[in-house]
């Protein structure tokens, strides 16, 4: 390498050692975007392996106002706001923020609301997906939730490498049983892998987050949990200042 593109690589190697360095005084702030202390509880939890020496703290949060599970267009619209504004009084302590419900509520708005990265966990989930497979699968709580999916992948350009999106029907809080709802997610998964021929698997609520490891293990393709897949992201912004 030349001495004209060696200045070029290590002034931008500073520049991101710069960024990180600011940045690690500051928090990914990952928000849960329904009422539910469980599922906030799974996703701090899921966070756990992106939590390093050094780097930024994560913070996962439960947003009051928000009903016990995001379910229906309704639930997305209503926390909208409610997030904008959590996100505006949280802004000066973030490097970055995390909505952490898969129909993405609220993005754009946050978005426009703040100077930080803002990442969701279904634009974050299946991009990941896609570097990983040609197909991608999304396991759904409901089939209500289907079609609401649906428009964020054809907004994103994404939706003619959907294989399927198949849900277990169960609620947020059903997710609880923790049995059931493993053994559903498997069965559902199978169904994605054999007959819809999906290369990789997205798990299409935050809620799911515990199941990730024994999912993989039963399917054998990739198993994404969209909320590590938007930590991820959120860790790649703040390091390089994008």
């Amino acid at each position: 390498m030349s001495g004209k593109y060696r200045g070029l690589s290590l002034l931008g190697a500073d520049i991101a050692q710069d960024s990180w360095e600011q940045a690690v005084t500051k928090s990914i702030i990952v928000i849960n975007p329904n009422s539910n202390e469980a599922v906030t509880a799974g996703i701090d939890a899921a966070m756990e392996p992106l939590r390093m020496q050094g780097g930024p703290s994560i913070r996962c949060l439960t947003l009051k106002e928000g009903p016990p599970g995001v379910q229906t267009q309704h639930d997305v619209e209503s926390v909208t706001l409610p997030l904008v504004r959590l996100a505006k009084s949280l802004e000066e302590e973030a490097g970055a923020f995390v909505i952490a419900c898969f129909s993405d509520p609220g993005l754009y708005a946050v978005r426009e609301a703040v100077a930080r990265p803002v990442l969701g966990i279904a634009e974050c989930g299946v991009l990941t997906a896609l570097t990983m497979g040609q197909t991608f699968g999304v396991i759904a709580i409901l089939k209500g939730s289907i079609s609401r999916h649906l428009r964020i992948w054809n907004a994103m350009g994404v939706a003619n490498r959907l294989a399927g999106e198949l849900a277990i029907e169960s609620t947020v809080a059903e997710l609880a049983d923790r049995e059931h709802t493993l053994a559903r997610m498997i069965e559902v998964g199978k169904r994605l892998r054999d007959e819809r021929e999906a290369d990789t698997i997205v798990m299409g609520c935050a809620g799911m987050s515990p199941f990730r490891g024994p999912l993989q293990e039963a399917l054998g393709i990739p198993v994404i949990e969209p909320t590590q897949a938007a930590g991820a992201m959120a860790l790649g912004r703040i390091q390089f200042g994008w």
